[in-house]
């Protein structure tokens, strides 16, 4: 039986890199975008970051589940279609995969009792679809690194 996303990303020696992978895409992607919902996305960013030692760090690790069950479904489905390219994939389900991913961070905004880190994720929901779904072919390109 083939390994599950999960299986193949979340062991102990596969999910420290799987971290740093994300952490430099997501550093990537903020430090590219410009105009004022590009000031808000850094913003947020910053706010979150400087938070507290750690917490950023600790967050993406505390995420980082919850988002590869998220894509497991496109994984599968993907590894079914014959397609080759798992970023062109989520594109075409863009919509639907961004929406996935955005529920994880909705969830966690709504469970979080630290307004500071509530108020800058509110900030930038509004945007967070579209650079989700911009972001999709270097999601692909990172889940596909390990998994593929």
């Amino acid at each position: 039986m083939a390994a599950t996303l999960s299986e193949i990303l979340l062991t102990p020696t596969t999910q420290p890199a799987v971290l740093a992978d994300c952490d430099a895409l997501i550093e990537q992607r903020v430090a590219e975008m410009s105009g004022v919902a590009g000031t808000a996305v850094k913003l947020a960013y910053k706010t979150v970051r400087s938070f507290k030692p750690g917490y950023y760090h600790e967050t993406v690790a505390i995420m980082l589940p919850q988002l590869v069950e998220k894509l497991s479904p496109y994984w599968h489905d993907f590894g079914a279609s014959g397609s080759s390219v798992f970023g062109e994939y989520l594109v075409k389900h863009g919509e639907e995969v961004t929406q996935a991913m955005l529920s994880v961070t909705d969830d966690m905004a709504t469970a979080s009792e630290r307004p500071v880190i509530v108020k800058a994720y509110q900030s930038v929901r509004g945007n967070a679809s579209r650079h989700i779904e911009a972001a999709l072919p270097q999601v692909g390109d990172l889940v596909q690194k390990y998994a593929g």
